[in-house]
């Protein structure tokens, strides 16, 4: 695997490392060493996968208060998301700035997004698959969320959502912590 460091620390991009033949290609999209050595946690306790039969399908922004934070590495098995991830950390030097990329099945990238990190992605074909590992276990009381368009983040999304849960088209805007 291939960590790229992003400006918003413990936020990597993970490239896969292929080992081509005439078959095609193998590589390690997982190991608990490589992501020790590079600083990120070693475990997973779930996974879980998101199916979006629509293009335009918005799911997002979502995180999980202390003590209940988690990190996760989100790959596209099928299809293509834009993915974000903003910093909501008020002690952060990078708070509420964001990285975004897009998540292919054909370019195999993964995100590894750290615990206090706002999530979301927005489905650029039909029938996209998501797949997460994530490093704690949902805690119900602990979920956050903030609205995908909160002038906060200044995200500029590729497209306007045309799926969107009524929980996530309704949050309030996100309140800025003092710092």
């Amino acid at each position: 695997m291939i960590f790229k460091v992003t400006p918003i620390a413990g936020l990597v991009i993970v490239e896969l490392e292929r080992h081509t033949d005439d078959r095609g290609f193998f590589a390690r999209t997982w190991c608990a060493r490589e992501f020790a050595a590079a600083g990120l946690p070693e475990h997973v306790v779930q996974c879980n996968v998101s199916f979006n039969s629509s293009r335009r399908t918005l799911r997002g922004m979502h995180w999980q208060a202390a003590p209940h934070g988690e990190a996760k590495l989100v790959r596209c098995t099928s299809g293509a998301v834009f993915d974000v991830a903003v910093d909501v950390r008020p002690e952060s030097a990078t708070y509420l700035e964001h990285v975004a990329v897009e998540l292919t099945s054909s370019n195999r990238r993964a995100i590894f997004i750290p615990s206090g990190m706002a999530h979301g992605f927005l489905t650029l074909e039909d029938d996209t698959e998501v797949f997460y590992q994530m490093d704690a276990f949902y805690a119900p009381e602990a979920s956050r969320g903030a609205r995908w368009d909160d002038p906060a983040f200044t995200i500029d999304w590729p497209d306007i959502p045309a799926v969107i849960s009524e929980r996530d088209r309704t949050y309030p805007d996100f309140v800025l912590e003092s710092r």
